[in-house]
């Protein structure tokens, strides 16, 4: 048994055939989980309650928003003194700033958004229909109960940023009634897309060496036109920051500062292929262990690194455990955090500290609950081994 809210498959919303395949053929399936059918077979969307054309009804809100930071002369307050690594990238030495960014190692986050759940909303199209059903017979108290298991983060998207996390994992859903509005999900639904990416544009206009991760992996209940609604909302919210999709080998940290880029947007859907500010799916692969225990989960992470050279792409190391049925049953009063991430903290976080960044070593790794020890700082200190490597070189 999955988690609450970890993909039974990569459902999107309204997928032909067509759509699916390509999606097959860019190894999608492969790096995530097995297929469900079409969400929209379990949701039928009517065509004629959705407008012709996706019109951003984000526009006005960030005119109101653009008003208010000119009136208050700022858009966020200073980073505190208690945010060290909320510039690391502008911090590094200029030798790996020429890097290529898919050799250095980059701290992210496993469902990204899931320190706030809704336990009042209905629950997603990203669990079986067994899980909905039985939400509708417990209601109340199996909706607490999910989001005990469902919740992976306890950080905000800011307090991600300043703790030094830079690849953010993104679900979306359309939310029954709403036609015009997208939400992150896991299990149950979170807050809405627009008001978490405006939450991390705000850092960027506030750290302009620092380059984020969006992987948007995961869609539920979303026809062709809320794919184009979010991508028009991308293009607003973010506009030149938005990274050209390119060669990977090509994308260094000085390559982006030269072009003021700082987003690059990973789409696991076919529109990928319409828009050069969209990276396809398929370049930044993220190997699913779907197992319980430590010792597997390193073994895994450690054969598809090994395989991770031929595939010239990014590529993140999911560093999670994923419950079952009787983990879940044993820990169903504590939850995800206390019973099973916390206590196997250590076996992972060794792995961790052995790794070392470069042409065949790890690029992104993520965790749960960034917060619980010291994982960015981990991951981040592991950049400096390259330098090490240098060193040697000039030496021999």
């Amino acid at each position: 048994m999955m988690r609450w809210g970890d993909p039974v498959g990569d459902v999107h919303g309204g997928g032909k055939d067509r759509a699916v395949s390509r999606l097959r053929a860019d190894g999608i399936s492969r790096s995530r989980s097995a297929p469900l059918p079409s969400a929209s077979s379990l949701l039928p969307v009517p065509p004629a309650r959705l407008p012709a054309r996706p019109q951003f009804v984000g526009s006005e809100r960030m005119a109101a928003v653009r008003v208010a930071e000119r009136r208050s002369g700022a858009v966020r307050p200073a980073p505190s003194p208690g945010t060290p690594h909320a510039d690391w990238m502008g911090s590094l030495p200029r030798s790996l700033c020429a890097l290529p960014l898919a050799n250095l190692a980059v701290p992210g986050s496993h469902d990204s958004f899931s320190f706030w759940i809704d336990e009042n909303s209905p629950v997603g199209l990203d669990q079986p229909v067994v899980v909905r059903q039985l939400a509708g017979i417990f209601r109340s108290l199996w909706k607490k109960t999910m989001k005990k298991w469902s919740v992976t983060q306890s950080l905000n998207f800011i307090e991600q940023l300043e703790a030094g996390i830079r690849y953010f994992d993104l679900r979306i859903s359309r939310k029954p009634g709403e036609e015009n509005e997208l939400y992150f999900i896991h299990g149950l639904f979170g807050s809405k897309v627009y008001d978490g990416l405006m939450e991390i544009n705000n850092f960027l206009k506030s750290h302009s060496k620092e380059v984020i991760f969006l992987d948007f992996n995961h869609y539920y209940a979303m026809e062709d036109i809320n794919h184009e609604y979010l991508i028009e909302m991308l293009k607003e919210i973010f506009g030149s920051r938005l990274c050209r999709a390119n060669l990977v080998e090509e994308i260094t940290l000085q390559y982006l500062w030269e072009r003021k880029y700082q987003v690059l947007v990973f789409y696991h859907h076919p529109m990928a292929y319409s828009f050069p500010f969209l990276w396809p799916g398929h370049q930044i692969p993220a190997p699913w262990a779907n197992t319980n225990d430590a010792q597997k989960l390193v073994q895994f992470l450690e054969t598809t690194l090994s395989e991770r050279a031929r595939r010239r792409t990014f590529h993140v190391s999911q560093a999670i455990l994923t419950p079952h049925a009787k983990t879940v049953i044993q820990g169903m009063i504590v939850g995800l955090r206390d019973s099973l991430v916390a206590r196997n903290l250590p076996v992972i976080m060794n792995w961790v500290k052995c790794q070392k960044p470069g042409v065949n070593g790890v690029n992104i790794i993520t965790s749960d609950f960034v917060e619980l020890v010291d994982f960015a700082t981990t991951v981040i200190k592991l950049n400096y081994l390259l330098l090490h490597d240098k060193t040697k070189r000039e030496q021999v």
